[in-house]
């Protein structure tokens, strides 16, 4: 399969504005399990408004948020598909633009330094673009986030002593997401990252966070901590918008990777209530939205 790069811009404009639109599935069910557990009056009230607000959204075809984000874009190649690299992240870029221009957006986006807007969404570095291969034959998936600050101001990475063990990760996640608070939105899904080198860490604290609700880390010894810790926090009565109850986190995700002998790198990347993510699935018999 040849892929299209005009397809591709098109489909990263278009994957911008959908997932600033219309919330994933997973998370309006992750709403809906957290209304039934949630026995706070007002914990229930501030659920019930974010509800509605989404509803809201959707119907009016609104944004979920006023928060454009840090646009991210996944990209997932097969086996069997043609296409020049520098290309593609080219037409990812102005597919971003355009979205941001043509919609119109507002960009969200700045320099470090200046704090200079160039009003396109866009910037040094910006938008985030992962690429990785599978082994599915002529296809090629785009998933887009755009990664709100409120949340993403949400980061900590901490070396720790590997002799302090499994209780130190747990401990240091619980303390990160009670120092937190509501300033991040919750009900949350709290990624973490066990493992590698810090950046490695970081990166996969941040695919845990934006991971569908209902999967599960591959890793067996990362899925007990998952399920520990996603108890736990809902235990700290800090609830949705941080007004009490206990909807503090839909979940809390974990990715792991192999680290060094001598170091175990932990970190958090917290994701806000309004989850979004949109993705697509290019294959030669066209274009499939998820």
């Amino acid at each position: 399969m040849q892929l299209d790069i005009k397809e591709v811009e098109e489909l990263s404009k278009t994957l911008y504005i959908r997932a600033l639109k219309l919330l994933p599935r997973d998370i309006k069910q992750g709403f809906e399990r957290l209304m039934a557990q949630e026995t706070d009056a007002t914990g229930r009230a501030v659920l019930g408004t974010m509800v509605e607000n989404i509803q809201v959204a959707e119907r009016t075809k609104n944004l979920l948020c006023q928060d454009t984000g840090i646009p991210i874009y996944n990209v997932t190649i097969g086996r069997n598909v043609d296409f020049d690299g520098v290309a593609m992240k080219e037409a990812i870029r102005r597919g971003c633009e355009r979205a941001t221009k043509e919609h119109p957006l507002r960009s969200s986006v700045v320099h470090p330094i200046t704090r200079k807007n160039e009003q396109t969404s866009c910037g040094v570095g910006v938008p985030l673009i992962n690429v990785d291969f599978d082994t599915r034959d002529e296809t090629v998936e785009i998933e887009m986030i755009p990664k709100g600050s409120g949340s993403e101001n949400g980061s900590f990475l901490q070396m720790l002593v590997p002799a302090d063990g499994v209780s130190a990760v747990k401990r240091f996640v619980i303390d990160k997401v009670i120092e937190c608070g509501g300033r991040v939105c919750p009900p949350t899904i709290v990624g973490v990252g066990i493992g590698g080198t810090s950046d490695l860490c970081m990166h996969l604290a941040k695919i845990a966070a934006t991971r569908a609700l209902g999967t599960t880390c591959k890793d067996a010894e990362g899925a007990k901590i998952e399920a520990q810790l996603s108890g736990a926090v809902n235990e700290l009565g800090i609830g949705p918008q941080g007004l009490g109850g206990r909807s503090t986190s839909f979940r809390v995700h974990v990715e792991v990777a192999a680290t060094h002998i001598t170091m175990n790198p932990v970190a958090v990347n917290i994701q806000c209530h309004s989850a979004r993510r949109a993705s697509a699935i290019i294959t030669p018999g066209g274009i499939a939205f998820e």
